[in-house]
């Protein structure tokens, strides 16, 4: 018998994936568990196991295709119960379809046989009649889509940036699921929808151009296409992920950030003093370690930054735990996984824990629940030899720290002026819940910890 296995909900709210790279082929006997194909969603990639042992034959999707959760993406020949098939009604096969589609562990809920999880029905306004966008589409700005009468129905499908998105735009989701049918709408949805909306709108007479302005524009135009080259990239996986929280954060938190400079001259001499010490030979212990030890003791005296701002409660949630995240610069972009309950670790157990994440992020096998999640991070721009920046906050977090390159330079020291090793803290945090008298005093604690580390016995 031919059983489908469709694109799984990888259990991160995304709605699709990109095939990386098939393992199988059409004609490949594969076992049960074993790797069919390597995926990437918008945060990381991931391995997808076969739940069939049998024979594959079709690959609905090539390299480089988007699949929707959901959406058919290989097929195999197993073996039956009896060996025979025998004809079944449309309504038996689609039981039997059902059935057929395993749930693999850690992957989410299984999908229906219409080819995405079942939803619970919510009550909310009924969905517009054909009448009301017709009345829409002739005068979008004057007409109400809305229903007078409650009913209910399924919410249109899509993620929560999107919805947020739609929001922004002042576009109604249920207008638009209903050009783009029962799949998952996205940013571009909205963005066709806009400019539909938009050309029903009474025309508008546009202002003469002058004629030497005429004649500028279109020789620019035509010199894009003359003997010059442009090169076009897809957004998607990473890249468009992060663009989008990149730009919901930005428009969402107010970002204040606060900068000092600091002499780490003792943390650099207990460094050198630890790579010496033959019992941590098989130990990396950097400046990060070091910092990552400081951030975590400051913020159990800053509740304030390990904290997140919740609109839709009207709350603000402190965290009782550190979910310490690093921003880690990959070939297909920056990601930020995080070291879980970074508060109980030593300074060895950090320094490890630091390079297990950083090897792991450079091979493209960070998991799906490392990069979810995340209370405060920390931003080396110092390995690239930069001194000082203005980090933008990952979303759901009220703080990141980005730390500057060490440098040796003249600086005042017991009143006289010696080459010391500084290095630039630059802090930015959530003003809606971070005052600056907070956010100073946090970065001052965190100095405090890499000018003196015996200070660091002293907090708790």
């Amino acid at each position: 018998m031919i059983a489908e296995f469709r694109l799984p909900d990888l259990g991160e709210g995304l709605a699709e994936a990109e095939v990386v790279q098939w393992l199988v082929a059409p004609g490949d006997e594969v076992a049960l568990n074993q790797t069919l194909a390597e995926v990437e969603t918008a945060k990381a990639v991931v391995e997808l196991p076969s739940p069939y042992e049998g024979r594959v034959t079709v690959l609905h999707a090539g390299a480089g295709e988007t699949v929707l959760v959901g959406a058919p993406l290989i097929a195999f020949e197993v073996a039956g119960s009896d060996g025979a098939s025998k004809p079944q009604s449309p309504s038996e096969e689609a039981r039997g379809e059902e059935k057929a589609q395993p749930n693999l562990v850690g992957y989410g809920a299984a999908p229906s046989s219409a080819g995405r999880p079942a939803r619970r029905a919510r009550r909310t306004e009924a969905a517009p009649r054909a009448a009301d966008i017709a009345v829409l589409e002739a005068a979008p700005h004057d007409a109400s889509p809305r229903a007078s009468v409650e009913t209910t129905v399924e919410r249109p499908r899509s993620t929560p940036p999107v919805r947020a998105y739609a929001k922004r735009r002042g576009i109604d989701l249920a207008l638009v699921a209903t050009v783009v049918g029962d799949r998952v709408i996205t940013r571009d949805d909205i963005d066709d929808y806009g400019r539909r909306i938009d050309g029903a709108a009474p025309d508008v007479v546009p202002h003469p151009v002058p004629d030497d302005v005429s004649d500028a524009v279109s020789a620019t135009a035509s010199g894009a296409r003359d003997g010059r080259r442009e090169t076009r990239i897809p957004i998607r996986g990473v890249r468009k992920h992060t663009a989008a929280a990149m730009v919901e954060s930005a428009f969402t938190a107010p970002h204040v950030t606060i900068f000092h400079t600091v002499d780490v001259t003792a943390t650099m001499e207990l460094l050198a003093s630890l790579k010496e010490d033959r019992a941590l030979t098989d130990h990396r212990i950097g400046p990060l370690a070091v910092i990552a030890k400081a951030v975590c003791l400051a913020l159990g005296r800053a509740p304030e930054l390990n904290a997140r701002w919740e609109a839709g409660s009207g709350e603000i949630v402190r965290y009782d735990y550190v979910d310490l995240g690093i921003a880690a610069a990959t070939e297909r972009g920056l990601i930020v996984p995080h070291i879980r309950d970074a508060q109980t670790l030593t300074l060895v157990e950090l320094a490890d824990a630091l390079g297990s994440l950083a090897a792991t992020a450079r091979s493209g096998r960070t998991s799906p629940a490392e990069l979810l999640g995340g209370t405060f991070s920390i931003s080396n721009i110092g390995v690239f030899g930069v001194d000082a920046g203005t980090p933008i906050l990952p979303p759901g977090q009220s703080g990141i720290l980005a730390v500057g390159a060490v440098r040796r330079q003249p600086w005042e020291y017991r009143g006289e002026i010696a080459l010391r090793q500084m290095m630039t803290l630059s802090l930015s945090f959530d003003h809606r819940l971070v005052d600056g008298a907070e956010g100073a005093r946090f970065l001052r604690d965190v100095a405090d910890v890499l000018e003196q580390p015996g200070r660091a016995m002293l907090l708790r």
